[in-house]
């Protein structure tokens, strides 16, 4: 006696309000997108960018936040970095942060 009013008020919605139920989902998907997801892409695009273009005489800082000067760029993934004179280490390129003082390509230099 009960239930037959409740499935009366259930069966007469229409299709329409299902898609309306949808459209704030989509907009904080969207919302989402572009206050997180695109500048978190950005900064890894600019990061991958400056890990690339590292070169010997580089003054770098890396995530652990030893200071050193790049002496040599040993393959895609890894750098040597002398961090005190005579002092040199092996580090991953992807963990360095910041280039602190650029050095002038070879051909700038000779000009």
């Amino acid at each position: 006696m009960f239930a037959s009013p409740a499935y009366a008020q259930a069966a007469g919605g229409s299709a329409a309000g299902g898609i309306a139920g949808f459209i704030p989902i989509i907009l904080i998907f969207a919302i989402m997108y572009f206050l997180m997801i695109r500048p978190q892409q950005k900064k890894m695009k600019e990061h991958t960018a400056m890990v690339k273009a590292l070169r010997r005489g580089d003054q770098v800082v890396t995530q652990g936040g030893v200071i050193g000067k790049v002496t040599k760029v040993k393959d895609d993934s890894e750098v040597e970095v002398e961090i005190a004179p005579e002092v040199k280490v092996r580090i991953v390129r992807s963990t360095i942060v910041q280039v602190m003082n650029k050095t002038e390509p070879a051909e700038a230099v000779k000009k």
